[in-house]
């Protein structure tokens, strides 16, 4: 684990820091299967639509000029709830010797602040129901599982 007290930037990410992004995505028992960090191509397809998108924010955490965590957020403006926007936290990860050392909660503090910035009156994430130890986290956090959700692979 990193000493937390060493200095750490939360930055918007470059395609120079997707091959730290992807081994972090890759980097559990999920991403190990759907995940393929040894071909970026895709990768970086989906970099520069996220980059072109203004209501998209691929974020990384530097320590010691070294990635040790991303996370997308996404700002969705909406109808209901009287016109009011919502984000969305996606694609969370810590660098595993990074765990336990407050970055997570760090990360998750600056996307609230920043979704308050665009004036978003909600914020929501996903976690995959096997991420038992996630959801914890986000209780801890004040995140509450108020919702079922639904996916449909294509």
């Amino acid at each position: 684990m990193t000493d937390a007290t060493t200095e750490l930037a939360i930055r918007t990410a470059t395609e120079a820091d997707l091959p730290a992004i992807v081994a972090m995505l890759a980097d559990d028992p999920l991403g190990a299967t759907r995940e393929s960090p040894d071909d970026l191509a895709p990768y970086v397809r989906a970099f520069k639509h996220i980059n072109d998108d203004p209501n998209q924010r691929l974020m990384v955490a530097v320590r010691e000029d070294r990635v040790v965590g991303t996370l997308q957020l996404t700002i969705v403006p909406g109808l209901s709830r009287k016109g009011a926007s919502r984000s969305i936290i996606e694609g969370v990860r810590v660098h595993a010797d990074e765990r336990g050392s407050g970055l997570g909660t760090r990360f998750i503090e600056w996307a609230i602040e920043q979704s308050r910035l665009e004036n978003c009156q909600l914020v929501q994430l996903t976690s995959d129901v096997t991420r038992v130890d996630a959801h914890r986290f986000y209780e801890r956090l004040g995140f509450t599982a108020s919702h079922v959700g639904f996916k449909l692979q294509l």
